[in-house]
């Protein structure tokens, strides 16, 4: 049989895949590098809100929340997703591009809204099965880009009374990647979910090569013997209501904190405690640098799953200060 995980949380599928990736991978030699890999494998992340890594190693809640939200602007340029990720740079074409970045393809995909489409569709019948997302393109093989997407395509099934989620990924990095997938398809979930006003289902995350890198093997090794991680860090449900203006306004405040402008952040109100969450995240990277502004968002958060982050960071300050 090929693996199929079920867990409530993302660490626990991270450390499932893992171990039995180390102890049965098949050594592979694919374009990037060595790695050992499973083919075929289905994880199934029951509680799609549970989509926090609180690992030392992959807590990564800045990076994913900042890659989520140029997916969501739409954006396919490398600049403002290399203000999270530096190393985007190295899949970006020489023109600034990134070919294969998911927001315009998502939102803008050949003069298609993929994202209303399936919102459309399901509106118009609840039971569909056309409700597809296209992500992979035959064009990203046939050139010689530096990015290709790893997810063929995603699909949104209501069933069961909930909105149940599916991604068809042809190629998953489980150490780097897949916490950055799961976060910020979950969300996907959730938003379009929130906006038909049915419950969250299932997420389940479907790979033809799962695989680590053998250069990540240390550290994925340290991943596990972190031990088993709590269940705590699990994110409130998003507010009820069309979520889309408040979408717009955390986009709004990213991005004059990415571009220094802290006042004009302060001045676009997050429409509720859960948004005001997120743009203080966010607000917090574009200050990871100064303990005093760190130390007073502490009590700012509704959601307590999201202040370890920033003792975190404040503690690796702390430690370089020494």
């Amino acid at each position: 049989m090929r693996p199929h995980f079920e867990e409530a949380t993302l660490d626990d599928l991270m450390r499932r895949s893992i171990e039995l990736l180390l102890q049965e991978g098949e050594v592979v030699e694919p374009t990037k590098g060595s790695t050992r890999e499973l083919f075929g494998c289905v994880l199934e992340l029951s509680n799609p809100r549970a989509r926090l890594s609180r690992s030392a190693a992959r807590g990564r809640i800045f990076s994913a929340l900042g890659e989520l939200c140029w997916y969501l602007s739409g954006a396919d340029s490398v600049e403002p997703i290399e203000y999270y990720i530096r190393r985007y740079r190295e899949f970006a074409e020489p023109s600034g591009v990134v070919n294969g970045a998911y927001g315009a393809r998502l939102f803008n995909f050949n003069g298609v809204d993929q994202v209303a489409g399936v919102i459309d569709r399901l509106r118009a019948n609840p039971h569909s099965r056309k409700a597809v997302i296209q992500l992979f393109d035959r064009r990203d093989v046939q050139e010689l880009y530096s990015d290709v997407p790893c997810t063929c395509c995603v699909q949104f099934l209501i069933r069961e009374g909930s909105l149940q989620m599916i991604a068809y990924m042809r190629s998953n990095d489980v150490y780097l990647g897949m916490p950055h997938d799961f976060f910020a398809f979950t969300m996907l979930q959730e938003i379009v979910a929130r906006t038909l006003n049915v419950n969250v289902g299932s997420y389940i995350h479907m790979v033809g090569s799962l695989h680590l890198y053998e250069k990540d093997r240390d550290a994925a090794k340290r991943f596990l013997d972190e031990g088993w991680h709590s269940s705590e860090p699990v994110m409130p449900p998003m507010p009820d209501g069309d979520p889309w203006l408040s979408i717009q306004n955390l986009l709004n405040i990213e991005r004059s904190l990415r571009s220094g402008d802290i006042p004009s952040a302060h001045e676009v109100r997050p429409s509720s405690p859960y948004w005001a969450d997120l743009a203080i995240l966010l607000e917090a990277f574009a200050c990871k640098d100064d303990p005093c502004a760190l130390q007073s968002m502490l009590a700012r958060f509704d959601c307590t799953a999201f202040q370890p982050y920033l003792r975190e960071t404040l503690d690796r300050l702390r430690r370089r200060s020494h």
